[in-house]
């Protein structure tokens, strides 16, 4: 037969091999090992004189040369046919001998030479045909050879050429025909024209009553938590449909490992053998669940007991958010490393900044939450607290020096040691300087000297004062301008409802409104800044860092000592006159 497959191109019909299916075999040598050969020949001997031409006749083989073998068919005369229409085995040798009983098609009964003309080739092709009627008739499925791809499907040989849909090549869509050339496959013949010599072939109709009838024996068997094996037939975002020999399961991403999985690809590619769970199972609706993990204890039953608080751990960084770093202690164990937990030091504003994907970290468990299926870790903790010693390295009310590090509204920060930065409130800034914002007094970069306020290390706050470096001029205040005290001083600053005088370089005292004059006046239009004035002081809160000051006591003072004076001259003068009455010699003293 396959000494055929060189005629091919001459005779596109004329088969390579004839691989039918069971009881349709073609080769012409399995057919004659099959039949009774001698009661065959003796029933054609005693018809032969019935044989018609264009029939299909048992002869022998009498002679092998000269390109040609002799076959006896019982007439008068033998037949010759050509060596090129029988097989030929791997040695080159053909695959027929002397005695051999052969089917042979008889064309004509005697030729001009008085012969029988005889074709092997022909009689084989009327098998094959006869066989392919059978198989067709009676559903039976028939084996070809994929020979090549052509529009809309391929060619199979099953003894003559036949064509094979694409829509019927498998159960799905193939988009690769390539990859099917020169395979043997399994049929069935959907449509036949013999006059046409057309055979249009089905791979799918066959693929789909051998699925149907696995399904049926899966659904007698199929029960949840019973383990079944399969093959992963696709696969999508969410989970991988499994093919169990006759019906689909969905295999879902969460169900697949008790630990991370991005995408099911990670995991499996098409046409992976599996072995799964059945978790849940809806005849109504034919859909079936399936678990790769349920094959395995869940491993955060035994999370509390393992991983207990304060203990240390190793683990890999499988993933990196805004809000902290998660990192697996085991496959299906995983804990978070929160953004607060990774430095006691730095202001950490991405995890990136100190962790990356794949890092292998000593963590602490910080807390463990089985219910939940939460760990919470820690990073900082494996190494020691620097405001553990804060305390003890920065005493209250010791001087420090330090750089700025940063500026904000509501003071400076300045950083001490690394990672150890200490806060200098605006109000700490200056006694007696009215300050809007640091900028005003300190630059980032500045190397400062500052006294150390107060410390927290719990809240990892130190607070730093720089006004703190001498003393508060305020504590004077009272003793140097005791109430009563009469002062002269230039008015800084007038508003609607008084002036401000400067008493000292950054200490101001205010004259109220009610204070400036003994008549009801508008400040601006009596006084102006730069004015220098008269005043009296009325009142000192040093706690306060208040100056309450008057104008209008000064004048009335002033004027009340004009009037004692006028009085007490006048007074003087009426007693030098009552002497002067008793006659005693003082008036030119007065």
């Amino acid at each position: 037969m396959e000494q055929l497959a060189t005629t091919e191109q001459s005779n596109p019909i004329v088969p390579e091999i004839s691989p039918l299916g069971e009881n349709v075999g073609l080769d012409a040598n399995s057919q004659e090992e099959e039949l009774d050969f001698s009661e065959m020949e003796k029933l054609y001997s005693e018809t032969l004189k019935s044989f018609e031409e264009g029939e299909v006749v048992i002869g022998t083989v009498v002679q092998i040369g000269n390109g040609e073998v002799l076959v006896d068919v019982g007439y008068k005369s033998e037949g010759a046919i050509p060596l090129s229409e029988f097989p030929f085995s791997k040695d080159g040798k053909p695959a027929v001998e002397v005695g051999d009983k052969i089917e042979v098609y008889l064309e004509k009964k005697e030729d001009n030479d008085g012969l029988v003309v005889l074709s092997k080739e022909k009689a084989n092709k009327i098998k094959v045909w006869e066989a392919i009627n059978r198989a067709h008739e009676e559903g039976i499925e028939i084996t070809g050879r994929v020979m090549r791809k052509i529009k809309g499907g391929l060619t199979v040989d099953v003894g003559v050429p036949a064509f094979l849909p694409g829509s019927q090549v498998d159960l799905r869509p193939v988009r690769d025909l390539d990859k099917l050339l020169g395979q043997h496959i399994r049929v069935k013949v959907i449509k036949l024209n013999a006059k046409r010599g057309n055979i249009v072939l089905s791979r799918r109709q066959l693929l789909e009553e051998e699925r149907t009838a696995k399904k049926q024996e899966i659904l007698k068997e199929l029960s949840e938590g019973k383990v079944m094996k399969g093959v992963i037939k696709n696969i999508t975002e969410y989970g991988a449909f499994v093919d169990l020999g006759g019906m689909d399961g969905l295999l879902h991403v969460t169900d697949m490992s008790w630990g991370r999985v991005r995408h099911p690809s990670e995991m499996f590619m098409l046409g992976d053998e599996v072995e799964v769970v059945v978790l849940k199972f809806d005849a109504a609706n034919e859909r079936i669940s399936l678990g790769l993990k349920q094959k395995t204890s869940d491993p955060w039953e035994n999370v509390e007991a393992k991983y207990q608080v304060s203990t240390r751990v190793r683990g890999k960084v499988v993933s990196l958010v805004d809000y902290g770093a998660f990192v697996e202690l085991e496959e299906g164990v995983e804990g978070l490393i929160h953004i607060s937990e990774m430095s006691w030091t730095r202001k950490v504003k991405h995890p990136n900044k100190i962790l990356a994907m794949g890092d292998n970290v000593e963590v602490m468990v910080l807390g463990v939450d089985k219910g939940n299926k939460r760990i919470s870790l820690g990073l900082k903790q494996t190494e020691p607290n620097p405001w553990d010693l804060v305390a003890q390295k920065y005493q209250v009310g010791s001087k420090v020096t330090g750089k700025v590090r940063n500026l904000t509204d509501f003071g400076a920060f300045v950083e001490l040691s690394e990672g150890i930065d200490g806060l200098i409130h605006i109000s700490d800034l200056s006694w007696t300087q009215r300050i809007n914002h640091p900028s005003e007094i300190l630059k980032k970069g500045d190397e400062i000297e500052a006294v150390v306020l107060s410390i927290d290390p719990q809240n990892e706050k130190l607070s730093l004062g720089i006004k703190q470096l001498v003393n508060d001029p305020w504590l004077d205040i009272p003793g140097k301008y005791p109430e009563g005290a009469l002062i002269r001083r230039k008015v800084t600053k007038v508003t609607d409802f008084g002036a401000f005088v400067e008493i000292e370089v950054g200490i101001e005292g205010l004259i109220h409104v009610s204070e400036l004059s003994t008549k009801k006046v508008a400040p601006k239009d009596i006084v102006k800044e730069g004015d220098e004035l008269d005043m009296k002081v009325l009142k000192v809160d040093a706690e306060a860092r208040k100056i309450s000051l008057s104008v209008r006591a000064f004048l009335e003072d002033k004027t009340r000592d004009n009037v004692q004076g006028y009085q007490n001259t006048e007074q003087l003068g009426n007693t030098v006159l009552s002497k002067d009455n008793k006659g005693n010699s003082t008036g030119e003293n007065a």
